[in-house]
């Protein structure tokens, strides 16, 4: 499949961990940086950026645990993602504010750290990741015996076939996939393993139950430091992702965490946007982001 944009790769260490970025375009232009969700790595972004009108220098990191970055040793915790994108953004832009994006878990990082390091964001666009459903405390007993028992019997990737098989199954996931989209995502997203069989290029620990609950009214006293405009974006097919049930049923109370909030829907598309309608999210996202003064820190 022809790229619009050629990418290359940096190798970086953050937080004693090696991490892999992907750069596309100037560097000498705006900078945006890129934030990919659960199971996914930087690659998600190609077709989105294909997309963008402008000239952007756009930069993706693969989370530990995703991608061409290290794995951890254990558990992965929502913490540690936190002090990867300040480091990561110390190492890019140490002295102005950024111009940030996430999709689904990248969003949910940004928008915490958004609140936490007000200072360091000029505008915040948040796709498909607007928290997790809330939890109650007479969870956490069970929460915590699963994760010790998948301690114990550590989950592990299931051989895919051939790319072939993966490509349908991101279609049968993604209706609106188009096929070459769908092959050339598949090589990304998997690697071979050594006796041959095509496994996710992602650590399979990360399918492990995360032992801490998750705590909406800690997510919404952050989302209420935030200083930048934000910009959520939906996909019309709101019910396309699992846990999205007891996410929209109480959207009204996270967004009026927001003092600055712009909305927008895009028709035809489900979770996965960036995938399905990157030409449209391109245009939603386009005049946001250009509109974001940025200052010094």
């Amino acid at each position: 499949m022809p790229l619009v944009q050629p990418s290359h790769s940096e190798f970086i260490s953050l937080n004693q961990h090696r991490y892999h970025l992907r750069h596309w375009g100037d560097p000498a232009a705006p900078l945006l940086v890129m934030l990919h969700g659960w199971m996914d790595s930087s690659a998600t972004f190609q077709f989105l950026v294909d997309a963008l009108p402008g000239e952007w220098h756009v930069v993706a990191p693969d989370w530990r645990g995703f991608g061409d970055s290290d794995w951890n040793r254990d558990s992965y915790y929502f913490p540690d993602y936190l002090a990867d994108l300040d480091a990561l953004l110390s190492h890019l832009s140490p002295q102005q504010p950024v111009r940030l994006l996430g999709h689904s878990m990248g969003a949910m990082i940004a928008g915490i750290y958004a609140g936490v390091r007000p200072e360091r964001i000029a505008c915040l666009s948040l796709v498909e990741g607007f928290g997790l459903n809330a939890t109650r405390p007479a969870e956490a007993p069970g929460r915590y015996a699963r994760w010790l028992r998948e301690r114990r019997d550590a989950p592990s990737f299931n051989a895919l076939g051939r790319l072939e098989d993966v490509a349908n199954k991101l279609i049968e996931r993604n209706p609106r996939l188009i096929a070459p989209r769908a092959h050339w995502l598949a090589s990304m997203l998997t690697r071979q393993r050594d006796d041959g069989q095509l496994v996710y290029r992602a650590d399979p620990r990360h399918k492990m139950v995360n032992p801490v609950l998750y705590r909406l009214e800690e997510a919404k006293c952050c989302w209420q430091r935030i200083t930048a405009p934000v910009q959520w974006v939906m996909g019309g097919d709101m019910w396309d992702h699992p846990m999205a049930k007891g996410v929209m049923d109480s959207l009204p109370e996270r967004r009026a965490c927001f003092a600055r909030l712009q909305e927008n829907v895009i028709a035809g598309a489900g979770h996965m946007i960036q995938w399905e309608q990157p030409e449209v999210l391109a245009q939603v996202i386009q005049p946001f982001l250009i509109q974001a003064e940025i200052r010094s820190a």
